[in-house]
């Protein structure tokens, strides 16, 4: 039986760098070998060919993924009805999630992204994390997190980007970027 956790607190991974998610999985990753129950939602992604999801599938029961997202990329104008949807259904899940079992560390994965587009309201979020049980920790990833969650959290860590390959031309690569 593991050893669960006191006090949860609520860590921002944030910045235009790269890791934010890889940081977030990693933390899975280190509570899984510890035993807590680990779910992660993942706002704004399709949860296909990503290898994290392929990876992290062997932990199963133990560790819940769900991905509601579409195929492609948005702008901030650009946001479809769907996109909406998707990030509304991803934020009904996880708030169902959380009053119906024990969760010890729960990852909201770009759901800073989906505040920024707008398929979601900040304080809808806010008024979540004031909900949230005791003993559940809550990362929140991607970049653009918003002035009023960054005041909330415990923990912020900002991703800075010096130098990216992308730059050079170099495209995303599988097993590094996906």
């Amino acid at each position: 039986m593991s050893e669960k956790l006191e006090k949860g607190l609520i860590q921002v991974y944030t910045g235009n760098g790269k890791g934010k998610s890889t940081a977030a999985f990693g933390l899975a990753l280190r509570a899984l070998g510890c035993g807590l129950d680990v779910v992660i939602i993942q706002f704004m992604k399709t949860g296909i060919d990503y290898g994290e999801i392929k990876a992290l599938d062997i932990f199963k029961p133990k560790l819940t993924l769900l991905s509601f997202g579409r195929p492609g990329f948005i702008s901030r104008t650009g946001a479809t009805e769907q996109d909406i949807e998707l990030a509304q259904q991803a934020m009904e899940k996880t708030t169902n999630i959380i009053q119906n079992r024990p969760v010890d560390l729960l990852i909201l994965d770009e759901i800073n992204n989906a505040l920024y587009y707008q398929l979601l309201e900040t304080k809808n979020v806010l008024n979540f994390l004031e909900q949230k049980p005791e003993r559940t920790e809550i990362v929140l990833t991607g970049r653009h997190a918003p002035e009023e969650i960054i005041v909330k959290a415990d923990l912020v860590t900002e991703m800075l980007e010096i130098k990216h390959p992308y730059k050079k031309g170099i495209r995303a690569r599988k097993g590094i970027e996906y």
